[in-house]
């Protein structure tokens, strides 16, 4: 029995995933820029399950970059991004700076004829997405954010099942994205200069699972509380489509949630039962019964992280400039509902 059939055939049956493989397919040498926590993991799931090879690494601090090389099995280290992107051995590059310096480093890339894989979210505001979207496509390069909750196997899977109406019309989404953090420890989650906050760090998962579940909201209605410094501490917003699908997202730095989402279409319903951040299984239910999609054989937590190498290097060997998953409209669409959110936040 493959890891997607339900046990019996009353139950609810499951389309296969469209995942890009791990292995065996078209192999990119890959440039990061910004040597931290998530480019390690990035690299280190690149390494592990994939044919994909990061081969430089770039950091304001050459003794950073270097330290990762080391920590990484990196071969290149570079003290600015310029030599980096500059190297005739590197086709893309993974942007994994802060917020507020993923424009600036993806434009460095994007200029030099380089395709990017830019960490989530892609900018702090669509203004800032814009100048990304057309500097790609000027320079002819494929542009994508990092959203790889969007390329894993379960994820697929739901997108197959929403395209053919497996549930019936969607109607509303819920999504829940937290995480407690100490506010009072320092470091890029409670710095305004870094873009800190709840909203583009964690609360970009919430609406993106929302947004990929009813589409682009058209009408937003949130509430939330802000400090003095602009860092947003947490956020709940209500989301209308041109069609009246509606959704809730919430997220915050204040308390950790489960981190759930469902959908819930005229006949049926989708719940995921794990974290919808990482790899997970998901509950079908429908008039026939319901089921239970795992896949044991798929890497768990941000291992998961090797899915969007893949994807990206099959895009670009097949000539894209745009994800057909996850794409600059769709990236565009998320800054546009955190903007609106914003908005709406309380000063505390």
């Amino acid at each position: 029995m493959s890891p997607q059939t339900p046990s019996t055939q009353s139950t609810p049956s499951f389309p296969a995933s469209t995942a890009v493989p791990l292995r065996g397919g078209p192999v990119l040498r890959w440039g990061v820029i910004g040597p931290g926590e998530i480019a390690g993991d990035f690299t280190d799931a690149l390494h592990a399950h994939t044919d994909q090879r990061v081969v430089a690494v770039a950091s304001r601090s050459l003794d950073r970059a270097e330290a990762f090389a080391r920590a990484h099995g990196v071969d290149t280290a570079y003290g600015d991004a310029e030599a980096l992107v500059a190297s005739p051995d590197v086709d893309v590059v993974y942007v994994a700076t802060p917020h507020t310096r993923h424009l600036p480093d993806a434009l460095t890339a994007i200029r030099a004829g380089k395709h990017v894989l830019i960490e989530k979210p892609m900018a702090t505001s669509t203004a800032e997405a814009d100048e990304i979207v057309a500097a790609a496509s000027a320079a002819g390069v494929l542009a994508m954010e990092a959203l790889w909750t969007r390329y894993l196997p379960h994820t697929t899977v739901i997108a197959e099942l929403l395209a053919e109406g497996a549930f019936g019309d969607v109607r509303l989404a819920t999504a829940d994205v937290a995480w407690a953090n100490d506010l009072s420890a320092g470091g890029r989650m409670t710095d305004p200069a870094l873009g800190g906050g709840a909203l583009l760090d964690i609360g970009v998962y919430a609406f993106w699972f929302t947004q990929f579940a009813t589409g682009h909201p058209v009408e937003w209605h949130a509430t939330g509380s802000t400090r003095a410094d602009g860092v947003d501490l947490d956020a709940a917003v209500v989301t209308r489509t041109a069609d009246g699908v509606l959704a809730t997202a919430a997220t915050s730095l204040l308390t950790t949630s489960p981190g759930l989402g469902t959908i819930s279409g005229t006949t049926g319903s989708i719940r995921t039962l794990q974290n919808l951040v990482f790899p997970a299984t998901f509950e079908l239910t429908t008039c026939r019964g319901s089921a239970v999609w795992n896949d044991p054989t798929v890497p768990t937590g941000r291992q998961g992280l090797a899915y969007q190498a893949t994807a990206l290097a099959s895009y670009v060997d097949a000539g894209l400039r745009d994800s057909p998953l996850h794409s600059l409209a769709d990236s565009r669409s998320l800054l546009a509902t955190i903007e609106a959110t914003r908005a709406s936040l309380t000063v505390v």
